[in-house]
């Protein structure tokens, strides 16, 4: 199956307007909801305020992000830059992972002992935070489709809206029943929800980082596809990983049978030619054997290879 690249794409001024917007609203909110929460003594608006907090930090890490992956390779980062937006979306799931062990924490602790709260604060605070979460979300949600580093906020703001929506349900049912043990109740509730989203997300940028192969394409159907090639005796020593997010890339060692070694060009031409064609890897590098001078017992995936020493091989790279 074809590695699917159709996105949604957004010219990058366009995408770094939308992102630095949404950094100034975020910002704003923030400040208001730590004051407002400090000043009604709700534990759910600070943790809100919180949230958008990180919020923020994880808006300007992704645009600088952004800037940082459009530099092209240099003699220090020969792959380029890209795999920026992937640490950043790390850094931001990370970021979410603590905040909501923080707000249980907390929040368990003012469920012994709930405070006063003034519920009109909460309310009308956590009105103004949900346009703004709501807005931010709608301006990152064309934008996400095509980069995790953006779905990573996309993510953020949309639990932000929802945990506003619970913020307006406390604090109207501290005005109307006075039902002080409601905040720390959705601070609870808000902060699993957080770490559900986190945790359920954070599993993609670890394995791009640990170079791990493409999810969304069938390992064993490439290595068929390579063998099915005419004058492929068979393939080893194969390595799949994603250079950025949407681009895979291989390696291997080919084995070529005696009658093709004169045809090394043609199959390897071949085999670039399925490899984009079928699976959408445009990145790879092939090193050819001879089958009478090939690896014996060599392992189908990585280096591995159950002789002590290196056979010497004639081989070409490409």
């Amino acid at each position: 199956m074809p590695h699917d690249h159709g996105h949604a794409h957004i010219d990058p001024d366009s995408g770094d307007r939308r992102v630095a917007i949404a950094i100034w609203a975020n910002g704003l909110l923030t400040v208001a909801q730590t004051v407002g929460g400090i000043f009604s003594g709700s534990l759910a608006l600070i943790a809100d305020a919180l949230h958008n907090f990180s919020d923020m930090a994880s808006l300007v890490i992704a645009f600088a992000a952004r800037k940082i992956a459009r530099r092209p390779a240099d003699e220090r980062m020969t792959f380029g830059y890209g795999r920026v937006e992937i640490v950043a979306a790390l850094v931001n799931y990370t970021t979410l992972i603590l905040i909501g062990f923080y707000l249980i924490y907390e929040g368990g602790m003012r469920m012994i002992d709930p405070p006063e709260v003034m519920g009109w604060t909460v309310v009308i605070l956590g009105g103004i935070a949900l346009v703004v979460d709501t807005l931010t979300a709608m301006l990152t949600y064309s934008m996400q489709k095509g980069s995790v580093n953006i779905r990573a906020l996309f993510l953020h703001n949309l639990s932000d809206a929802l945990a506003s929506v619970a913020v307006i349900v406390a604090g109207s049912l501290i005005i109307l029943y006075d039902m002080r043990w409601v905040d720390p109740a959705i601070t609870i509730g808000i902060a699993i929800y957080i770490l559900y989203l986190s945790f359920t997300e954070i599993g993609g940028p670890i394995r791009t980082l640990m170079l791990g192969s493409p999810p969304d394409i069938d390992n064993e159907a490439v290595v068929e596809a390579m063998r099915k090639v005419e004058g492929v005796a068979d393939v080893h020593h194969v390595h799949l990983w994603q250079m950025q997010e949407h681009e895979a890339a291989l390696d291997c060692h080919v084995v070529v049978a005696a009658e093709g070694w004169s045809k090394i060009e043609e199959i390897k031409s071949a085999i670039k030619k399925r490899l984009k064609g079928e699976f959408g890897i445009s990145h790879s590098s092939l090193e050819f054997e001879h089958e009478d001078r090939a690896h014996q017992n060599a392992d189908l995936y990585g280096h591995g290879n159950s002789r002590d020493g290196e056979e010497t091989h004639t081989h070409e790279k490409s």
